[in-house]
């Protein structure tokens, strides 16, 4: 999963290089914070700053015998540190290197979502504004409804990306918290002096009750929020899927030249792209079940939530950059097609306009119930022969006992589905 989906930025926080030497500056920083305290020789932090090295093969050909990775990882670096190596980890516990070490690969993978997210915001916004006005049909259970514009279709993307992007920077807060308070959390063998010093120096902030771990519920609320991420982006993809359909022939995903459809049918133009996306966010949102269970763990600490962590938080965070990335491809490559936008809405003969039919009888005086059928019995009458509905109405006796054919004229009128939109347009934050 990690190679398959994978830029290199992304990549690059989870690799064994990364993580020890986020390991490493952890454990130098404690014996600098040890030593300002008082309780390590000056000088030998100095020197073990200096001197400290770590070989991810050295440290897993350890671990192949004590079956323990941090104890593997304290091995190999003593062996840089020389008689120094007795001041390197002491009073530590495996937890307080390995949660604040991830504290900060979460906080720079989710760094980089949000950095996605704005991206994909800005082509949103571009798109939103494009096509403001740009009349297209509305759908409702996969039917036509009534008219809207293409640019609200991506107004609402745009804020929910925006909605996404604050979720993120939010979990992205809320993760960015370490602890290095020992076995259970009591401080018993360094004083919160030292651990404030480190975290500080990571830009984290310490947990504040941990038990031996930082609490699980912090990174359930990260997984929550990437899986609302890929869910928007899942929703703009699965947009661009129905509308790349033979039958509806709106909106299509890029297609190079060169690129093939189907090894059977060579006229075939698939959205891969977007069906990919669809895929991988499943991915990401089947994940946070396995997120929630690792918040409730024995007493102080089991390990049941390590070995799930180690699965799940490189692969949704390597996953979800990846889709966004491509969802921004698929945004910038976008074909919209206008013309076929406007076919559609006369698809139905006009059919779309009956809810306007219905408030041009009901302001008239007529009830609604009566209104309702008076409509509905022209609008079947267009289902079944195919004659418009603007001639069934204007056919109609008792309709046009009622109104009058410049009456029937204006519940055609396009006008009244955009003169709302710069008002949207506005409280979205869209236009200025």
């Amino acid at each position: 999963m990690i190679e398959r989906y994978s830029r290199p930025e992304m990549t690059a926080i989870w690799s064994d290089d990364s993580r020890y030497a986020r390991w490493l500056e952890i454990e130098i920083l404690a014996c600098e914070a040890r030593a300002a305290a008082g309780f390590m020789p000056a000088d030998a932090a100095g020197r073990i700053r200096r001197n400290a090295r770590i070989s991810a093969d050295a440290v897993t050909e350890v671990e192949e015998v004590t079956r323990h990775d941090v104890i593997a990882f304290v091995t190999v670096a003593g062996e840089s540190l020389g008689a120094d190596a007795c001041y390197f980890h002491e009073g530590l516990t495996s937890s307080d290197i390995l949660d604040t070490c991830l504290a900060t690969q979460l906080r720079d993978a989710g760094t980089h979502i949000v950095d996605d997210l704005i991206r994909l915001q800005s082509i949103t916004h571009a798109l939103a504004l494009r096509y403001k006005t740009t009349l297209c049909i509305g759908r409702t259970h996969g039917i036509h409804a009534e008219p809207i514009t293409f640019g609200l279709k991506c107004a609402g993307w745009h804020q929910e990306i925006d909605r996404a992007i604050r979720r993120m920077r939010t979990a992205v807060e809320e993760i960015s918290v370490g602890k290095l308070s020992g076995a259970v959390g009591t401080y018993a063998h360094l004083p919160p002096e030292v651990e404030s010093h480190v975290m500080q120096a990571l830009g984290l902030r310490a947990e504040p009750v941990a038990t031996q771990v930082v609490q699980r519920d912090r990174h359930a609320a990260f997984m929550c929020a990437m899986a609302l991420a890929a869910s928007a982006a899942e929703r703009i993809a699965l947009e661009i899927r129905h509308c790349q359909r033979s039958e509806v022939r709106e909106l299509a995903e890029p297609f190079g030249k060169g690129q093939r459809g189907s090894s059977a049918m060579p006229h075939k133009k698939n959205p891969i792209l977007c069906e990919n996306i669809s895929g991988l966010c499943r991915l990401v949102k089947g994940y946070v079940t396995q997120a929630l269970e690792n918040v409730a763990l024995w007493h102080e600490r089991d390990i049941s939530h390590s070995s799930v962590e180690r699965v799940i938080l490189p692969d949704a965070t390597i996953a979800l950059d990846f889709l966004l990335d491509r969802l921004h491809r698929v945004l910038s490559g976008l074909t919209i097609d206008t013309g076929r936008m406007r076919d559609n809405i006369d698809h139905l003969h006009g059919l779309i306009f009956s809810q306007r039919a219905l408030l041009a009888l009901t302001s008239r005086g007529v009830s609604r119930d009566t209104a309702y059928s008076l409509v509905q019995r022209n609008a079947l009458k267009t289902w079944e022969n195919g004659v418009p509905f603007r001639e069934q109405l204007l056919n109609d006796a008792d309709v046009m006992a009622i109104l009058s054919p410049l009456d029937v004229d204006a519940v055609f009128d396009m006008a009244a589905y955009t003169v709302h939109i710069d008002t949207i347009f506005h409280r979205a934050g869209i236009l200025e």
